[in-house]
């Protein structure tokens, strides 16, 4: 028999509590507890060439050892567990690891799962958006195996099957989406997409933790009418503000006007500092003939 320390995963949160509290198992325990009874009693009816064949294998690891350590003998690592087949027969206790354990030679197979988080890219999709908008998107996946004995005797590969998911997921939601939902709405896109990949990969001992929208590329056609729609949006913004600083300017003009009217000498005043300022950009001879002084007597 297959010996080794086995390890629980996840810990219930009232495991502590005093007060039970009655729960409702979901579909994966349930699918998880027929499993265990079918493989259980799987176990209890091998029959009388199953144990003779177990028996066998004993002897042989006896006569062999310690040269049958090099086969019986194997280890998992921390991120990996272990499913042990016997005579085709899943053996009771689920999956194994990690650390040291043996196997039978002969009569036993071993699968082992890596647990850890793996990622792979959704090739681009083309889409035809609600707006008939023909669209090319890609994303990419983060997944994990959460339960080993479901992933192997419930999926031939797990990470294929997913992706296969994942890219009837992506085309089946954004067929639903306008362009302007795509290209503004990429995160409510993903969190929708995860949740409808992790509901249908349950059943497949997978978790999916994160989706996130890559890349949504345009036709060429479409890309000039949008840049043109913007460009066209930008120098009618840009008149609109040339227009109200014209109108800010007069009214301050006119403001200015009003209180040269009603002083003569801010008149003088302001044309001696326009003398100064062509004064200052040419280094020329100016030649008034007629003074400042006259224009008061002309007007009289």
């Amino acid at each position: 028999m297959a010996t080794s320390t086995t390890y629980k995963d996840e810990v219930h949160p009232f495991a502590n509590n005093t007060e039970t509290r009655p729960m409702k198992p979901s579909s994966t325990q349930m699918t998880n507890l027929s499993s265990d009874d079918v493989r259980q009693s799987a176990n209890d009816g091998v029959g009388a060439c199953g144990w003779i064949l177990v028996i066998l294998s004993y002897i042989l690891v006896a006569v062999t050892f310690p040269f049958s350590l090099c086969i019986c003998a194997k280890v998992v690592q921390e991120y990996e567990r272990a499913v042990i087949f016997r005579l085709g027969r899943i053996l009771p206790g689920g999956a194994k690891g990690p650390g040291l354990f043996f196997i039978l030679p002969c009569i036993d197979s071993i699968m082992k799962v890596d647990l850890r988080t793996a990622t792979f890219n959704v090739p681009p999709q083309e889409i035809l958006t609600r707006d008939s908008v023909t669209v090319s998107v890609d994303a990419v996946v983060y997944s994990r195996v959460y339960n080993p004995v479901i992933s192997v005797t419930n999926v031939k590969d797990t990470q294929y099957a997913t992706q296969l998911l994942a890219q009837t997921t992506l085309r089946n939601i954004l067929g639903t989406k306008s362009l302007q939902e795509i290209l503004c709405d990429r995160e409510i896109i993903a969190q929708s997409m995860q949740g409808h990949l992790d509901e249908g990969t349950e059943p497949w001992g997978v978790k999916v933790e994160r989706v996130e929208i890559k890349d949504v590329r345009l036709p060429q056609s479409m890309q000039r009418s949008m840049a043109a729609e913007a460009e066209a949006s930008r120098e009618a913004r840009a008149k609109v503000i040339a227009a109200e600083g014209e109108q800010k300017a007069s009214r301050q003009l006119k403001e200015a006007a009003d209180i040269i009217a009603q002083s003569p000498i801010a008149l003088q005043l302001r044309y001696l500092q326009t003398l100064t300022h062509i004064s200052a950009e040419k280094n020329s001879t100016i030649i008034f003939p007629i003074p400042i002084e006259l224009l008061s007597l002309i007007k009289r």
